[in-house]
């Protein structure tokens, strides 16, 4: 078994704030929310009608072609894992040796429902021929894959908002037992639409702030009704030292370790004790060789609802400690809403630049914190991180009692 060290030298994204990474990050470092009307006629009669959609089309960036063969969750990993190749040095590897694992929470469900309504109105022959690579969750994992010729293994973990975060764990995996030295990696995530928004409203879960989008998405706030749909795809390049190091690559960070829990509690709803997220914690600290006070910062999963933050933050105390002024939390949907499967990806790459750049995003729109939330806040506001060599935890928490954390070194 390899004992190869992990580290990031790619970078990718497409979210509500920003097209690619440095206007993605631009954004969140000034607070600019990315949550807006949506504009189409099935919105109309729904509890919430915002969310966070893309930035930048998908076909402002592909080619025709690409988008008419694709899900839409699909485009956006594609765009990402793109942009952290190139970010990466488009590296010379063995295909034998690359691999790719891109998580999804849905699939490709807009995909679905369209088919379903041709097959309805225009007959079995006007559905795509592509309408089965399109909807199958591990197509966006496949397209990078072919994207760049990667035979180490395709991969697509599913597990609901943790996905994302549990792709970049397997792909650290991957590199340390041996089977790549390159893993590209991540989440993605695009069902704003119809029947996703309903679902969601009617388990109550999606804020309803509809007159003010901006203001809709507020974690740890005492005024927060639930979070708010997002879309988009984080990706990044992973590489075991030795590998990038021969290469001359960049390294943005280290990857420390992973947590991999489950409550055991309820299908939707956390458990309130946060005893798995907690272990999750501590078992990603055990991994990285560290103990709880040499984390920093946090960026939280941090949904904006009433019980998912609190049970977190019970969680992060339970986990680091009852005196957590020594770690900076944000969190950071506050500004991108809820990517599902594609938050966890988006999230660890905020938190490996929070790292590099040692600043701490704000988390907006806490006009008053829950006193139930104990912890330090960035609220509103940057907050600067210390030098030298230090780490910091990404959470991701996701429905059927998924709980993942990661820990990142600075570079």
């Amino acid at each position: 078994m390899s004992t190869s060290e992990v580290v990031v030298t790619g970078l990718g994204m497409t979210t509500p704030v920003g097209g690619d990474v440095q206007t993605s990050w631009s954004a969140i470092l000034a607070g600019t929310p990315g949550i807006t009307p949506i504009e189409a006629d099935w919105v109309a009669e729904q509890p919430s009608r915002i969310a966070g959609q893309l930035a930048v089309e998908p076909s402002d960036v592909l080619a025709k072609v690409e988008t008419r063969r694709m899900d839409r969750a699909q485009q956006a990993a594609l765009i990402a894992a793109r942009e952290a190749w190139s970010d990466a040095g488009s590296p010379e590897i063995d295909p034998d040796r690359l691999g790719t694992v891109i998580a999804t929470g849905i699939g490709g469900i807009t995909s679905l429902l369209d088919a379903y309504d041709t097959l309805n109105e225009r007959g079995w022959s006007r559905v795509s021929p592509h309408m089965v690579t399109m909807i199958m969750p591990n197509g966006p994992a496949a397209i990078v894959g072919l994207e760049l010729g990667a035979r180490a293994g395709v991969h697509t973990p599913v597990s609901a908002c943790a996905s994302g975060a549990e792709a970049i764990s397997y792909a650290a995996r991957m590199i340390q037992t041996g089977r790549a030295d390159v893993v590209v990696a991540g989440g993605t995530e695009a069902v704003i639409c119809g029947i996703t928004m309903a679902g969601f409203s009617a388990m109550r879960a999606l804020s309803t702030r509809n007159d003010d989008p901006g203001a809709a998405s507020r974690p740890y706030d005492t005024g927060r009704d639930g979070f708010v749909m997002g879309e988009g795809a984080g990706v990044v390049v992973l590489e075991s030292r030795e590998h990038a190091q021969a290469r001359g690559a960049t390294i943005y960070g280290t990857y420390g370790g992973a947590g991999l829990t489950s409550d055991g509690h309820h299908i939707a709803q956390p458990d309130p004790e946060g005893r798995g997220a907690a272990r999750a914690i501590t078992e990603a600290l055990a991994d990285a060789g560290l103990t709880a006070a040499d984390i920093v910062h946090v960026n939280a999963h941090a949904t904006s609802t009433p019980q998912g933050d609190i049970a977190e933050a019970v969680a992060i105390r339970g986990a680091l400690g009852a005196d957590t002024d020594h770690a900076i939390v944000t969190g950071t949907k506050s500004m991108t809403g809820h990517l599902l499967g594609g938050a966890g990806a988006i999230e660890s790459i905020f938190t490996i630049l929070a790292l590099r750049d040692r600043i701490v995003p704000p988390t907006i729109n806490v006009d008053e914190l829950d006193p139930e939330i104990d912890l330090d806040v960035a609220a509103n506001t940057t907050r600067e991180l210390p030098g030298g060599d230090i780490a910091a935890l990404n959470n991701s928490f996701g429905f059927g009692g998924h709980d993942v954390a990661l820990v990142f070194r600075s570079a």
